[in-house]
């Protein structure tokens, strides 16, 4: 037997369940008749009489009670998917924010942060801006600076050290060219440094870090960045000594009414871990200043 229209063996799970006609069009919304019609072309396809068509009602045939039983093992079937599916809606949401710098870190880092096994789902923010959890649209915040106002928990966390880098390849020695975050989007010390240094050679400038990063690898040019992104990229090499004046601390940052959550929680304390395990690396350890 070929079942192409599942929508009838629903059908007869309801006149089966009903005892008749009446009971499952009051069910469905069908109509008795078309219903009847329906039940006969499914007998007709299986090849089985599946009712005993009394004035008292349909009465399940053997082969009908039989049907019945598979019916209803394909309807707690479906049920275990629907469930499954509206579980991901009902999950609490943790929502992470950082800088663009960070959110590299936190994207290939991810299996220490979350696992698909975790009863909760992980939002990942980025901003360029100063955090603010003061509207609570994030739970967990990464800041470069610590926040003075709100109603905060704060964490300090790692030291991030910065320094020049360039492509491998590229000769840093015979080729002065910089490359630079424009002024209307360095808001830091560190996106600011090069054009502040009088003599820098600027040739390429951008709006956004991910894009400098993308253009150093690509041989444009020199650009300060942080550590962890130049010393975890085998694609960079440093082009100078880690730039002491730049150097801070990461704080994390969570809302005071959202801290006691326990998802909020365990993405907090997971995110601890992961930051304390790669501290040399923020703190620019791994990487070797060119001679």
């Amino acid at each position: 037997m070929k079942v192409e229209n599942w929508e009838d063996l629903r059908l007869f799970l309801h006149v089966a369940e009903q005892g008749g006609l009446a009971g499952a069009a009051e069910k469905t919304g069908i109509s008795a008749p078309t219903i009847g019609r329906r039940m006969l072309a499914l007998e007709r396809a299986t090849g089985r009489a599946l009712f005993v068509r009394a004035r008292t009602g349909y009465e399940l045939a053997p082969d009908g009670q039989i049907l019945l039983d598979r019916v209803r093992a394909m309807q707690e079937a479906a049920q275990d998917i629907v469930d499954w599916q509206e579980t991901v809606h009902s999950m609490p949401i943790v929502r992470l924010i950082s800088d663009n710098t960070m959110s590299c870190f936190t994207a290939t880092s991810l299996r220490h942060l979350w696992t698909p096994h975790d009863t909760f789902r992980l939002c990942f923010k980025t901003t360029e801006a100063a955090i603010d959890l003061t509207h609570r649209d994030v739970d967990i915040g990464l800041a470069a600076e610590r926040p003075q106002l709100g109603n905060v928990a704060v964490r300090r966390s790692v030291a991030v050290a910065y320094a020049p880098y360039c492509a491998q390849g590229f000769d840093h020695r015979r080729h002065c060219n910089w490359v630079s975050l424009g002024t209307d989007v360095a808001n830091q010390p560190w996106k600011r440094w090069a054009f502040e240094q009088p003599g820098r050679h600027i040739t390429n400038w951008v709006n956004s870090p991910r894009m400098m990063f993308d253009l150093v690898k690509a041989g444009a040019g020199i650009s300060v960045m942080p550590c962890f992104i130049g010393d975890s990229d085998p694609g960079f090499v440093r082009a100078g000594r880690v730039i002491d004046e730049l150097g801070h601390d990461l704080w994390m940052v969570l809302h005071d009414d959202e801290r006691g959550r326990e998802a909020v929680r365990t993405v907090a304390d997971r995110l601890s871990a992961l930051l304390a395990a790669n501290a040399s690396l923020f703190l620019g350890s791994n990487g070797r200043d060119p001679l």
